[in-house]
Formats: structure tokens, sequence, C-alpha cells
């Protein structure tokens, strides 16, 4: 069997020997001390490659965007912590924030929310795709859909404004295309969307206003739907990031990226896990609503039972998100006093995480997910569009991931490698010989 080493020689090369042949490799360093080893060229030196199954140890690129370290708690927009940013910003300045590189002007924030007011009504030949869909189509699937559709409203053009001109567009249609998905789904008739509206009342408005009265947005729920958005505008190159910049690579358009990474965001092990959050506190309270049941099960390792919205991938500490989404939704729970068993059991599990050992020593603390399916559950938005709602949250950091993948000199279109395991050469045989 072939063996090989690598060996990093201080802080600017490396050197990999396999089968005595040896590769100077680049290292390089991140703004936060991060290290990465390019292996970019030892395929053509050596004629081998490196397996890496669901790519979790390697960097795809050099980003200037989101910086998260899981071991700390951490997590930043263009260097600006999500604390922050929560405290004193709003989703339309963070958008601004992560599309452009920078904070706005007072002059530059003014314009970007004219320019998406503006731009916010779809084209009413959009109406006829929605008006044949199944009604029980999944609001996600028709999202994916329709954004892919906009691009044959829309030229394509690589001139600098006319991209810009299409970023506005994108993110001040996909909030009324979310709603307009949502309307569809339970059979209501379309609401426009208000000029007068701050951007998410004015998404609120559309999603719940009834013909025969005036829907009154709550500054509590503008305020928590705000933080979600905030909170989920980028993490990172994570599946649905990562196949934006895939599709984007080969020169694919603004829309047919996003609209891919919408339906990468659509599968339950990503997007979908604060609808199985709640799909989980269904299932104990028809089960008696026993979540002391449940916990010891979740404790026992013979048990296949897991509980969901607990601990993460990333965050090794805490999940930063979640202890700002966990004051939004009490902050809406109080004020809506709502009173529904899924949620006290919430409540119930959240206490036990926060103080059994058992899930304390092994960070087990409720996560992002975890609340954000509580919130949204309080909000009166349906489980089916939770992941429509990551979407529409999701949208800056996608965009401007495309944007830097587009402008990055070294892009190159997206090809991993494989280790083929499949049968050597056979010969053919006539199918009278089988």
């Amino acid at each position: 069997m072939a063996m090989a080493k690598l060996t990093i020689d201080g802080t600017d090369s490396a050197t990999l020997t396999t089968d005595g042949h040896e590769v100077d490799l680049p290292v390089i360093t991140g703004s936060e001390g991060e290290v990465g080893v390019n292996i970019s060229k030892v395929r053509a030196q050596t004629g081998t490659i490196t397996l890496d199954v669901g790519f979790g140890n390697t960097g795809s690129c050099q980003s200037d965007i989101t910086f998260i370290d899981g071991e700390q708690g951490i997590l930043r927009y263009r260097g600006y912590s999500i604390e922050d940013l929560c405290e004193h910003s709003s989703f339309i300045e963070v958008s601004y924030l992560l599309i452009h590189g920078n904070l706005p002007t007072a002059k530059e924030l003014q314009q970007f929310e004219y320019d998406l007011k503006h731009h916010s009504l779809l084209h009413e030949d959009m109406k006829k795709f929605f008006e044949n869909y199944p009604r029980k189509a999944h609001p996600m699937s028709v999202l994916s859909s329709m954004v892919t559709t906009l691009s044959t409203f829309y030229p394509e053009s690589t001139e600098a404004d006319q991209i810009d001109l299409n970023i506005i567009r994108l993110m001040a249609k996909l909030d009324t295309l979310t709603a307009f998905s949502y309307r569809k789904s339970v059979g209501q008739p379309y609401v426009y969307p208000q000029n007068h509206l701050s951007f998410t009342a004015n998404f609120l408005n559309m999603m719940f206003a009834l013909p025969t009265e005036p829907y009154q947005v709550s500054p509590t729920l503008e305020r928590a739907m705000d933080l979600l958005l905030i909170l989920h505008a980028d993490h990172e190159q994570n599946c649905s990031t990562s196949t934006v910049r895939m599709v984007g690579s080969s020169g694919a358009n603004l829309f047919a990226s996003i609209s891919s990474g919408i339906s990468a965001l659509s599968g339950p092990l990503h997007g979908g896990a604060n609808q199985a959050v709640i799909n989980m506190l269904q299932m104990i309270v028809d089960d008696g609503g026993d979540y002391e049941k449940y916990m010891a099960k979740a404790k026992d390792k013979s048990d296949p039972f897991r509980l969901m919205g607990f601990g993460h991938r990333v965050y090794k500490n805490f999940d930063p998100r979640a202890r700002i989404i966990k004051k939004a939704a009490d902050d809406v729970l109080d004020e809506l006093g709502i009173e529904d068993p899924l949620l006290d059991v919430a409540k119930h599990l959240e206490r036990i995480a926060l103080e059994d050992e058992y899930f304390v020593a092994r960070r087990l603390y409720p996560n992002v997910d975890f609340y954000s399916g509580i919130l949204y559950r309080a909000m009166g938005i349906p489980t089916n569009m939770f992941t429509v709602m990551f979407a529409m949250g999701r949208l800056p950091g996608w965009i401007a991931q495309w944007k830097e993948m587009r402008s990055d000199p070294a892009t190159k279109i997206f090809r991993p490698r494989q280790i083929y395991t499949g049968p050597t050469y056979r010969a053919y045989t006539p199918i009278e010989n089988r």
C-alpha cells in the first residue's frame, strides 16, 4: 500500500512525501489564524489525489465574508460580531454589509431600502405560474422554480451595473415570491407589496393580511422576524452556499445559482432542522407529553431516539445565534400569550438540557434551529414554510458568496475528483449469451 506523509515546515510551506517523492505545498494562513495546505497541484505532480468524503476538511475557496470559530462560539459577518449586528442593525443593513463588504452610510442605506421597495412587485405574468402549481405543492419547490423563472424575465449580463440591478431585483422579489407561495398553499388571494412598510413588516403583511381588514404588524413580531433573518444571513461554506458557488463557477447566472442553493437547502439534513424540532415536539405531545421519558431515551446509547435542535456540528461550545433568538422567542410568547402544548414541552426540554449534567458535559445546548422552530410556530408560520423562511434569510449571504466567487481570478469551474471502486475492465457479452 502506498504511504504518504505531510510535514508542515513553519508557517508558509509544507512537504508531502509519497512513495519517496516529495512535493512542496504552500501553506495559506487566514486573517484569524486558520491554516490550510494548498493541495491544488498534488495530482499534477504526483498522480494522486486527496480523498475527503463530504469535504469536511477541504477548503474550497478563500473568502472575506463570514468567520466562524466553533470552539469559542464566534460568528462574524465581515468582521462584525453577530451579537453587535443583532443589537444595533437591521436585516437590510446586514444584507448591504454582506453584499457590498461594508456597512452603508445613511445615504447608501436609504437608497438601498428605496431600491428594494420599488422592485418588489412581480411581473403579472408570473402569477400564471403560481396558478398552475398544485395547491399542495411544497412552497420550497415553488420558490426554487420561481427564482429560476426570474431569469426569463430579466436579461443575463456580465455588466456590473446589470448584475447589481438583478441583485436588487432578487432581494426585493424573494419575499414577495415567498409570501405568494404561502398564499397559494392555503388558497388565499395574493397580497401585494406595500412600499410604506419596512422590509420585514411588508413581508408579514403579505403573509397574513386579510382582504376584509388591515393587518396590524406587531413591533415585537417585526423585530423577531428581523432577527431571524439576520441570524440566518450567512454561515460560511455550508451545503447550500457551496452549491451556489459550484453552480456559479460554471458561469450560470445569479437566478440559476440561487435557485440551486434553495434546492440544496430544502433537504431535511440542512434547512429542515427546525421543522424536525417541531415534528419531535409533536411526537412527544402525541405520546402523552412525557418529556422526561424522551430525555432519558436521549441519554440511552442503545435507543435510536435523538433530540432535534440540540448541539451543532460546527459549534462545540454554544451556538451564539441561539442565545439571541431565545430572548426574541420569550418576548413573542409573552406578548402573544399563546397556550400551546408543543411550546410547553419545548420549555421543559430546554430547562433540562441547560441544567442536566449529561447534556451540559456533552455541550448539547439548544441551538438556533430549536428556537427558530418554536418562534415561527408562535408567529403563525406553518411548518412547511420554515425552510422557505430560512432561504429568505440566507439570500444575502448566497448573493455575497456568488459575487465573491465571480470576482475571484483564482476561481475555476468546480470539478471534484473521485476514487473509482467499481469493476475493472469487463468484456462486453452479447445479449443472447447472457
